[in-house]
């Protein structure tokens, strides 16, 4: 699978201190994908960071073997976000 990053995200990852890497690992191979409103998904995985559970969830699009990230945040939250 295919992964393009749009510019939002690359800000994005800046600002909120994601790693790229982690990124990339999530929408190459996520742990769960959740449909959300208006075609698109929600790519979702849990990493260890600094001795704390965090779930880095990437709002993507996909186009035959290509996912488009759009947005990525981390949150603590797991039980939340977790299906």
């Amino acid at each position: 699978m295919k992964v393009k990053l749009l510019k939002h995200l690359k800000d994005q990852l800046k600002e909120r201190r994601i790693n790229l890497k982690f990124i990339k690992e999530t929408l190459s191979n996520p742990e769960q994908i959740v449909p959300e409103a208006k075609g698109l998904k929600i790519a979702q995985k849990r990493y260890s960071i600094d001795n704390k559970q965090y779930l880095i969830r990437v709002i993507f699009r996909e186009k035959k073997d290509l996912r488009i990230g759009i947005t990525v945040y981390k949150t603590s939250k797991i039980r939340k976000y977790w299906k």
